[in-house]
């Protein structure tokens, strides 16, 4: 299936675009459409632990999505 997903921050400079599809298989995990993007994204290889939410909710990386959500990925933040 075919999800579109919205890139923030460093993510979407890396991406040079404000969002991206990627084709993840049927029952795939937010951790398979990470994958997907580090693979078709050079500038994200090195990134490893985003945050996640479907929806507008933050979710875990574990979660199965549907293919019909709004998917979107943003870099851990620190304060300090």
């Amino acid at each position: 299936m075919t999800v579109l997903v919205l890139l923030f921050a460093r993510y979407r400079e890396a991406a040079k675009a404000p969002s991206v599809e990627v084709e993840v298989p049927p029952g795939a995990t937010l951790t398979d459409v990470w994958s997907e993007l580090r693979a078709r994204i050079p500038g994200l290889s090195r990134e490893e632990r985003p945050l996640f939410s479907c929806d507008r909710v933050y979710v875990r990386e574990d979660r199965a999505i549907r293919g019909d959500e709004e998917i979107a990925v943003f870099p851990p933040v620190s304060g300090g």
